[in-house]
């Protein structure tokens, strides 16, 4: 029979697919000999289980009923029963942290019996009773369905009339007057008592965290977070510990490092007699971990100690929860912490020089996600005003949008385009939809380790926590500021979460310090530094080259200065717009070669200069060009404008323009049901004479005069939209007559290698034959992903793919992060028949996922040897060619 329940000795956390995130942490605590309450785990595999069939699994109570027999036995207490009543806490805990998705229970025992025996044994019967309305609100909402809103009301009704400022300053009597509450509001909502069985509310627990693995908050954070959706959670099952037995206890929340700054030495929140749900619900304002040192040195230096340990043992920062219960310290979780793109950078070239990691490590622990919130612009403190407000600096980076007040208010507006800020006392995990869809998350109450700080930092969010200059009145749908300033909903405010300062207003940005680093070299604080050691020891280490698509010398000037190794796409046709759009219009419009042919000419000089200023910013590099791609209806006027156009003429007795007259006819006969589809591509230069001849022409002049100043050019051809080899053959002999043409005029050889873009199904599935004209493969990732799924990009992102997204057909947009299954398939594919064909056959990527880190690990296993993306992308996929090298090596390793 399958086992599903394990001890804490049975366990270490290279379990944490079978045990969890929170299980294997405490099994690797308790071997390490820290203070851990005891208890038992019951693994993800039973959760699958249940998951499945909607049954407990067989024999999964029974093994439950043993554990919890030895665990009363080592405690010589028995659960919600006798003198001294042993109760227990049940806490979800999956293998990937999910902070505060899915359900936790506490004080699990306690019925109207065991509250008297408790409150006698612990000569405390407020926190008897406190204790025992824990339970109910949560055992209520969480396993019997009910609104968690109307306990908060309950309470705060009972507050009011007590005129308590906060649940602390209520009596024994009061709270006992809660529970009583708090039962009916049970038996009216559910039509059923709350149960007095210690044994069927530990059970009924279990199962209520397992259920709340699909629960909608914790469905939407995988997919925001990419965890898959079939691990289940664990369940870890423990000795209670109490933090709200009076003065001398408490709960809190320790980070080994600054989680938003990187900066060495102990901190995060505690809350005097609390237990732990209190701390990062943000219900009471908690002290700094200073302050305990003041209230209990004993245990703030016991804290310190088990801290430092975690992190020499974890090798990273760790954030750590602990309970004191009458001045003894127990560790009740730890795990490796969830921290800014900051700070991430700044520990991991710490962990480096400390030489508790290696370089190759300290790598692995950054992302060029990261990397991108890096080098987001950041307020222009000096164009400031006022602050309206300040708060805890929780996630940094700058946002600006309307204050709004509730997560589906977010949700609406963000939906509609606009940049919203989620504006909340505290932060719920019910609020996740709205934190998603807002550009920064503002509370009036909680700090660095309240869930709004924590979900904001693992989703790279801005964050300004605990700003008490505010009240916030969510039912009026507005925020009072200290100075008496009353921002409504839809107010434009901005929030730095890198200072914790609110502005009323847009305040204007400028540039980050990492990105005037990227752009000119200056190393201007610690943090810049540590940004360079990591893309430095990344350049050492990875095998894709990183180019750039740039169309402009100014482009390609900017992304040689952020790292780029050439240009590995640069689009011709939008050398065509702007004026050079007549000369285009004359070509479409020639009713003979010789007009035709005036208009090539004319094209000539200004292509051939634009590929001149290219090459020598890019001098020594390769310049891959493509040649025209678009369908030529796109550079002439409007359709529908133009027929009105001639239409209004008309209609007052006037001959309409001749020239409007002749566009119109143009578009008419060039007009497409699907363009795209259609004469565009390698088809154009196949139909239209001499625009092939015109291009290659200015290409080849331009390496000549580049060669001739002493540069070392290296211009590539690319051909476009090839589905058949026979296209590139014919296509490949005019570039090579123009030339060779080109090469006799001027009596200086030119030699420009001629390849494809891959961006047709065909394409792929016939890479064999296509290699045999083609030197290099440039994959069109954009058009392969929407030839191969049948979409049109430009309609479909905006028609569905946000349901596709939150009914999981997608766990990423294709267009964003590569479909390896299809795309990806093809790929792989054509590069393994192309290089059969031709074993020096170059290829690389020049579609936007080439900047994407997901995607750039996929080319890379693939054995790609280059990515192309735009500038400013450059540096994020250096930094995931690096990373994706060395989880290469791993992988070859653990074979």
């Amino acid at each position: 029979m399958a086992r599903y329940v394990y001890e804490f000795q049975d366990g270490g956390r290279d379990l944490a697919g079978l045990l969890g995130g929170k299980g294997a942490n405490l099994a690797e605590m308790a071997r390490l000999g820290l203070p851990v309450p005891p208890g038992f785990i019951v693994s993800t595999e039973a959760c699958r289980a249940f998951l499945a069939t909607g049954e407990e699994p067989e024999g999964m109570s029974a093994e439950v009923s043993r554990h919890l027999s030895a665990l009363e036995t080592g405690a010589g207490r028995l659960l919600g029963q006798g003198d001294d009543p042993l109760l227990v806490s049940v806490r979800s805990g999956a293998r990937f942290s999910m902070p505060g998705m899915m359900e936790t229970v506490l004080d699990i025992g306690l019925n109207d019996d065991s509250v008297l025996r408790l409150a006698k044994v612990s000569g405390n019967e407020r926190f008897a009773w406190d204790s025992y309305r824990r339970l109910v609100q949560m055992y209520g909402s969480t396993v019997m369905g009910v609104d968690p809103a109307l306990f908060d009301e309950a309470m705060t009704l009972l507050k009011d009339a007590c005129k308590a400022p906060d649940d602390l300053h209520l009596d024994a009597s009061d709270l006992a007057w809660l529970v009583g509450t708090y039962k009916s509001l049970i038996r009216d909502e559910t039509g059923r008592d709350f149960p007095q069985s210690p044994a069927e509310q530990l059970q009924q627990a279990i199962l209520a965290v397992f259920r709340s693995w699909n629960a909608e908050r914790a469905v939407l954070y995988r997919r925001r977070e990419h965890i898959p959706d079939d691990l289940g959670t664990a369940v870890t099952v423990q000795r209670m510990v109490f933090g709200n037995l009076g003065p001398d206890s408490g709960s809190g929340v320790a980070f080994t490092r600054d989680p938003a700054t990187g900066r060495p030495g102990l901190y995060g929140d505690y809350l005097p007699n609390a237990q732990g749900e209190d701390v990062v619900s943000g219900a009471r304002d908690a002290v700094p971990l200073a302050e305990l040192e003041r209230l209990d040195p004993r245990s703030h230096r016991q804290l310190r100690d088990h801290a430092q340990t975690l992190e020499r043992h974890y090798r990273d920062l760790c954030d750590i929860e602990f309970t004191i219960e009458r001045g003894t310290l127990w560790m009740l979780q730890t795990r490796v912490g969830k921290r800014t793109a900051e700070a991430a950078f700044a520990i991991a070239t710490e962990l480096v020089q400390e030489g508790l990691i290696s370089p190759d490590e300290g790598l692995a622990r950054v992302s060029g996600d990261g990397l991108v919130r890096l080098m987001f612009p950041r307020f222009d403190t000096t164009a400031t005003g006022d602050t309206l407000a300040r708060g805890v600096p929780a996630s940094p980076g700058a946002a600006v949008g309307a204050a709004v007040f509730d997560s589906a208010e977010a949700v609406r507006r963000a939906a509609a385009d606009e940049r919203v800020v989620l504006v909340r006392e505290e932060t719920t995990p019910g609020d996740l939809p709205g934190m998603v869809a807002a550009q920064a998350v503002l509370t009036g109450r909680g700090g660095k380790t309240s869930h709004a700080a924590v979900v904001a930092r693992g989703m790279g969010k801005v964050c300004v926590c605990g700003a008490q200059d505010i009240t916030v009145d969510a039912q009026a749908r507005r925020f009072t500021a200290r100075d008496g300033t009353v921002v409504e909903e839809g107010t434009v405010i901005s929030v730095d979460g890198s200072t914790g300062d609110v502005y009323l207003g847009a305040v204007p940005s400028a540039p980050s310090a990492t990105m005037r680093y990227l752009e000119s070299g200056e190393q201007a604080d610690s943090l810049v530094c540590a940004v360079a050691r990591a893309l430095d020891h990344a350049d050492s280490v990875r095998r894709l080259e990183v180019r750039a698509n740039a169309d402009t010398p100014e482009d390609a000037a900017r992304a040689r200065a952020f790292g780029a190794q050439g240009i590995g796409l640069c689009r011709t046709e939008h050398m065509f717009l702007g004026e050079r759009r007549k000369l285009v219009e004359e070509m479409i419009l020639a009713r003979t070669d010789a007009d035709r042919d005036r208009a090539l000419a004319a094209l000539l000089p200004l292509q051939r200069r634009d590929f001149t200023g290219i090459l020598e910013a890019m001098d020594g590099f390769p310049v891959t060009v493509r040649l025209l791609d678009p369908p030529l209806h796109e550079f002439l006027p409007d359709r529908t404008d133009l027929a009105v156009r001639i239409a209004a003429v008309e209609a007052v007795g006037r001959q309409p323009d001749v020239r409007d007259a002749e566009l119109l006819a143009a578009v008419n006969r060039m007009h497409e049901e699907n363009p795209m589809l259609g004469l565009r591509g390698v088809r154009l230069g196949l139909v239209v004479p001499g625009l092939v001849a015109m291009q290659v022409r200015a290409i080849a002049e331009a390496v000549v005069e580049r060669t001739r100043a002493g540069g070392s050019p290296r211009a590539e051809i690319m051909v476009p939209l090839v589905g058949a080899v026979e296209e590139l053959r014919l296509a490949r002999e005019e570039v090579a007559r123009v030339l060779a043409e080109v090469g006799e005029e001027t009596a200086t050889p030119v030699h420009c290698p001629v390849g494809t873009m891959i961006e047709l199904p065909r394409a792929a599935l016939t890479a064999g034959r296509i290699a045999e004209e083609a030197e290099f493969f440039s994959f069109g990732t954009n058009d392969l992903t929407q030839t191969t799924w049948g979409f049109s990009r430009d309609d479909v992102e905006a028609a569905f793919f946000s349901a596709y997204l939150d009914k999981g057909v997608f766990t990423a947009s294709p267009f964003e992060t590569l479909d390896r299954e299809g795309v990806g398939r093809l790929v792989r594919i054509a590069v393994e028949e192309g290089r059969a064909a031709r074993t020096d056959l170059e290829t690389g990527v020049c579609g936007e996922h080439g900047g994407d880190p997901e995607s750039i690990r996929f080319f890379h296993e693939v054995g790609l040897d280059y990515v192309s993306c735009s500038p400013f992308r450059v540096p994020v996929a250096r930094l995931e060619a690096g990373r994706a090298a060395l989880a290469d090596v791993d992988t070859s390793e653990s074979r």
